[in-house]
């Protein structure tokens, strides 16, 4: 019984010892512009010159009203306007029946923004990204098709490369990045001595950067399950 208990102590220690060596390098990683270059190297792998898109694809993510789902149809809606050709299709799991849906906010916000609701087609039976692809492949109809992916930056390698697996040859994306406040406007220009009011990095670096980390883990993570299942 004292060897079984000493057993579980050391385990213990080394668990709880290499927890702590990785949240030490977690929180090392963001005062370093490390986070933020993986985050920006998953957006922009697709970013391809866009010439003339058939389609516009907005994948849902987190629905409406949403953060995501509003800079999304930000994003998508501006290349409506320059593409005015292309047709527009919302990923997103929904049931059509209801107006209030998710879906509906989400054409409706594009509507707003001066897109035509006869261009917007709805894929709402799929529940995640590579199952989505799958119902978009039967709405989209010719071949050699171009296509314009609108998502959020850590979401669209992986969108991305599920579309190529699935037979699109012209996989162009456009990540819905947020555009932030200039630092020099949330600089301290009075005389405190307070490190958490003189720092921007302090402030708000650091805990986007985190953000940043966790998002990427979360995504490295979701690409290593796809490539096993044979999706990417």
């Amino acid at each position: 019984m004292k060897k079984i208990r000493n057993a579980l102590i050391t385990t213990f220690k080394w668990f709880f010892g290499i927890l702590g060596i990785l949240l030490l390098i977690f929180v090392v990683l963001s005062f370093t512009d490390i986070p933020y270059y993986a985050y920006h190297r998953l957006g922009t792998s697709h970013a391809k010159n866009i010439t003339k898109p058939d389609y516009i694809i907005v994948m849902g993510g987190s629905g409406m009203p949403s953060p995501e789902g509003l800079i999304r149809c930000y994003y998508a809606a501006e290349a409506a306007i320059q593409f005015k050709e292309a047709k527009i299709i919302i990923a997103l799991p929904s049931q059509m029946t209801d107006s209030l849906k998710q879906i509906k906010l989400m054409s409706k916000e594009l509507i707003i923004r001066g897109v035509d609701s006869l261009r917007i087609i709805y894929e709402t039976k799929g529940f995640n990204t590579h199952s989505q692809v799958e119902n978009i492949k039967e709405l989209i109809t010719g071949e050699n098709n171009e296509i314009l992916l609108i998502t959020s930056p850590e979401h669209m390698y992986r969108s991305a490369k599920t579309f190529q697996k699935a037979g699109f040859l012209k996989v162009n994306g456009t990540a819905a990045f947020e555009k932030p406040v200039d630092e020099i406007l949330l600089k301290d220009k009075d005389k405190s001595t307070k490190l958490q009011v003189k720092s921007p990095a302090f402030r708000y670096n650091m805990w986007s950067y985190m953000n940043y980390e966790l998002l990427v883990l979360r995504e490295y993570s979701a690409i290593f399950y796809y490539k096993i299942k044979g999706w990417i």
